[in-house]
């Protein structure tokens, strides 16, 4: 190894003083800060909220300090699909239910996962993995669709947000000290030889606990309630008893069966064409297995306009810190010049990204919209979940060439996939391990 001399940062030093343009560029940069120094107003001209195809949505909801982005944007899918049906407006299906349905069964995933690994050492890899987050707010598309089959939805009235569903910090952080306490007892009681149905009950005694955690912090999910509502017509309706499943059926009518992950992954490792899926990733236990094919971006873009022209909003994920003003609400890649700034290239390959854990996805959103010119996309209209105070009222614009390098996963109608594409996704598939970036959670 060599270490820094120091006539070298002597050196350094001199020839950072005596370029003159890098001392003007400093004043700006201390007094201001880099991301600020570096915005480029042409990437806000060059991105115009103006788009060819702009299916139907209400106001944008609002995820405040959770994680829990990717429940949002399908909730939004969904309430994208009900504004249409049955003329609402100004409507939100509850984040907080699903929210408590999803932190329970991840519970009892981390308790399977940590039985069926008791038998190896906690340095190894897995089991480090397992411990370093027992659970978070994030997911993945297949993983909501297992909560939706398994406990329905419901209309935000029937189970309101809480303050620990808007600002889960508290939430994560007590329920994963209890997570990780349990884990050490579940270990003990397989390395002791304990019978399988005893370990079982105690997970059991361990889940209660689990539940009343959940169920003071985030309050009772409703199993029956009304729902009342006037349409845009102003009309009264009085729809009674209700359970979240005849809630789904009647006001979402979807079969969830009927949507594919579809991922943009360029790495040597995956090819095109074939599908993944991805080790202990999930969060019901017997639920639907996360599964993606993975195709070229240029496939990838036509299969998403596909589903835009046909009137129906986009479930996609992506890497949202990259290239993007939050304020604003424009993810470009000239968003920032930071090479001009320090004059250094940062310029990396999305595969590179990939393989050096540069980028991952990060956040999910909604496609709602795309301008297309000679049949080409050049932008794409972006619902967020953070609120109406950014973006145009809280929509961002994604330019296409940001949609090529930072968006990684889309949710398509399988019936809009070649036969061939159906073929690929219908095999065996590919199992990627935990931390692969294709496991990232949005």
């Amino acid at each position: 190894m060599s270490a820094i001399d120091t006539e070298l940062t002597a050196k350094f030093a001199a020839e950072f003083k005596d370029n003159k343009k890098q001392q003007a560029l400093q004043k700006a940069v201390v007094k201001n800060g880099i991301t600020a120094s570096a915005e480029n107003m042409a990437a806000t001209v060059n991105n115009v909220p103006v788009f060819s195809i702009d299916v139907k949505t209400g106001k944008v909801a609002n995820q405040k300090q959770s994680g829990r982005c990717w429940m949002f944007a399908a909730l939004n899918t969904f309430r994208h699909r009900i504004f249409n049906n049955f003329a609402l407006k100004d409507f939100e299906l509850s984040q907080n239910y699903t929210f408590f349905w999803d932190k329970y069964e991840k519970a009892n995933y981390f308790y399977e996962n940590i039985i069926a690994t008791a038998d190896q050492e906690l340095t190894s890899r897995k089991v480090a993995f397992l411990l370093a987050t027992p659970q978070q707010d994030g997911g993945q598309w297949d993983m909501i669709v297992s909560i939706f089959n398994k406990y329905g939805v419901v209309p935000k009235t029937a189970m309101p947000e809480s303050s620990n569903s808007s600002n889960s910090r508290d939430l994560n952080n007590y329920l994963n000290k209890k997570l990780r306490k349990d884990a050490a007892v579940l270990r003990q009681l397989v390395t002791d030889g304990v019978k399988s149905e005893d370990v079982t009950a105690r997970k059991e005694e361990m889940l209660q606990e689990v539940y009343n955690f959940l169920a003071t912090s985030l309050g009772t999910p409703p199993t029956e309630f009304d729902f009342a509502y006037r349409n845009e017509n102003n009309e009264y309706h009085n729809d009674r008893h209700l359970t979240p499943k005849t809630f789904f059926e009647k006001y979402v009518g979807l079969d969830l069966d009927d949507y594919v992950s579809i991922i943009n992954a360029p790495t040597v490792d995956k090819p095109y064409n074939r599908s993944y899926t991805v080790e202990m990733l999930g969060n019901v236990v017997g639920g639907k297995k996360v599964k993606y094919l993975n195709v070229d971006m240029e496939t990838f873009k036509k299969l998403a306009v596909a589903q835009l022209e046909q009137g129906e909003s986009v479930w996609f994920g992506c890497d949202v810190g990259q290239s993007s003003t939050r304020q604003s609400g424009i993810m470009s890649l000239d968003a920032f010049d930071m090479n001009e700034l320090f004059d250094i290239d940062f310029t990396t390959t999305k595969a590179q990204r990939l393989d050096y854990g540069e980028s991952m996805m990060t956040h999910a959103m909604v496609l709602t919209g795309v301008d297309l010119v000679d049949d080409k996309p050049t932008k794409w209209k972006v619902e967020n979940s953070w609120g109406d105070k950014v973006g145009d009222q809280g929509f961002f614009v994604a330019s296409d060439d940001w949609m090529n390098e930072y968006t990684y996963q889309i949710v398509i109608r399988k019936d809009l996939l070649s036969a061939e594409q159906q073929a690929a996704f219908a095999e065996k598939p590919i199992v990627l391990a935990p931390w692969d970036p294709m496991g990232a959670l949005a």
